[in-house]
């Protein structure tokens, strides 16, 4: 009906038009309409102009269905957020690890009620335009910076047997979460830098008092012992560094190895706190420890445990200092899901809250002055978190300035193991049980 109304407009205006001419022409007036219409019913019915007339009655899209089954089976067996749209970009399909990433988005809604991302919705305009797979890339900065890039492509349920542009039946949406990544990326870059930093500012220490004793202090005594006193210091901050890359070099080489010797913490907590009550007197800072009497038995490499609790005890002692006290407890989780707390608490100048989602961070430091004042390397919550990840294990970190700060630690408890002889003496309980008269020790 459609292209049969249209031939009749056309021959309308062309009989007008030859109409017109056949006033003012000498030709007959039915030559020239006749001739027209001839011109005008061989141009339509050409093979070709059939072929177009029929890509131009196809629908843009197809019906409105929803993804069969298997096409849903599919979808969830991926491995990340799955969406999928139709071509209206309005929201068919949504698999359950995008409900747990993205919330609930709601079958029927258009996309970009729930996915404000420019990117995200310019290329799926895109593909529904050219039928043809985009891929975008885009950053959410609240609540924290998470980096996604999208892989889209077009579906359609039956191929178009002319090639012609016609709208997909549905857009697949898979998400990819980058934001791992990237901070991969990012904290290699720092890393390296870094590094080179805090190696090159004691090497360049070193060599300018050498340069010195070399020349104008040759024969001077007083400057020689004062700038090796120095230089030896220099020394002492750049084989620290050192350990501490090497530290975190192994640890992370046996990331995916998890211990399997039995270490009872409360026993392992008593040995680090002997070890540095020197460094508390000092600083003039009481060691107050609080720890279960009970077996503490869990599954761990006992000298990577001592250098976690060792080096957060450190920490409380050095920048608590003020405080005059640092409380120490290891028992059962209060929460429960049979596990040990070990928390350190200092009450010192706090830690100002946009800190505490980077303490762990390789080189990072809250207070640079302070942390080299008192011979940090930047690198021993990083050490803390990566032996913390292997022993699968969590850390929690409190704070807020003028306050003190808690750092909590979370151990798989091993309670199939509780009766082991390496751990209890015959009537159960610990097998040390002395206190040490320079800490105050309230045992439950």
């Amino acid at each position: 009906m459609g292209r049969a109304i249209d031939l009749r407009t056309l021959a309308a205006m062309l009989v007008g038009v030859f109409g017109f001419f056949a006033v003012i022409s000498p030709v007959p007036a039915w030559a020239l309409i006749g001739g027209g219409l001839v011109i005008l019913i061989g141009s339509a019915l050409s093979p070709r102009a059939l072929r177009a007339d029929r890509r131009r009655s196809q629908p843009m899209s197809g019906p409105v269905v929803w993804p069969n089954p298997s096409m849903k089976a599919v979808a969830e067996a991926l491995p990340d957020p799955c969406i999928m749209t139709d071509a209206q970009g309005i929201v068919r399909f949504v698999n359950d690890l995008a409900i747990q990433r993205f919330g609930l988005v709601s079958r029927g809604d258009p996309l970009n009620f729930k996915l404000r991302a420019t990117a995200l919705n310019d290329a799926l305009e895109r593909v529904v335009a050219l039928d043809r797979a985009e891929t975008a890339e885009w950053l959410e900065k609240i609540p924290t910076e998470r980096w996604f890039e999208a892989h889209l492509a077009p579906i359609h349920f039956q191929p178009d047997p002319h090639a012609t542009l016609r709208r997909p039946d549905f857009v697949i949406v898979v998400i990819e979460d980058l934001t791992e990544r990237r901070r991969s990326e990012r904290m290699r870059a720092d890393f390296v830098a870094n590094a080179s930093h805090e190696l090159r500012t004691p090497l360049a220490s070193l060599t300018g008092f050498i340069e010195t004793l070399q020349g104008p202090a040759r024969n001077d005594a007083v400057a020689r012992e004062k700038f090796l006193g120095i230089m030896m210091q220099q020394a002492s901050r750049m084989k620290r560094l050192i350990d501490d890359l090497l530290s975190l070099s192994r640890i992370e080489m046996k990331a995916h190895m998890r211990p399997d010797a039995i270490v009872d913490v409360g026993e392992l907590m008593w040995d680090v706190i002997d070890s540095l009550q020197p460094l508390a007197n000092e600083n003039a800072v009481e060691l107050c420890a609080e720890i279960a009497e009970k077996p503490m038995p869990t599954m761990a490499d006992r000298d990577e445990l001592v250098q976690v609790f060792s080096n957060l005890i450190e920490n409380a002692i050095k920048y608590g200092a003020s405080g005059g006290k640092v409380d120490i407890s290891a028992e059962a989780d209060p929460q429960g899901g049979d596990q040990w707390l070990v928390s350190i608490r200092d009450y010192g100048p706090g830690i100002a809250e946009e800190h505490l989602p980077r303490l762990t961070e390789r080189f990072y430091r809250a207070d640079i002055v302070s942390s080299r004042e008192k011979q940090g390397t930047g690198l021993g919550l990083a050490i803390v978190k990566h032996i913390l990840t292997r022993h699968h294990a969590r850390l929690q970190i409190e704070s807020s300035l003028g306050a003190g700060a808690t750092f909590s630690v979370r151990l798989e408890s091993q309670s199939a193991i509780a009766h082991s002889p390496q751990i209890n003496t015959p009537n159960g309980e610990q097998t040390r049980t002395h206190q040490s008269p320079a800490k105050i020790i309230r045992a439950r």
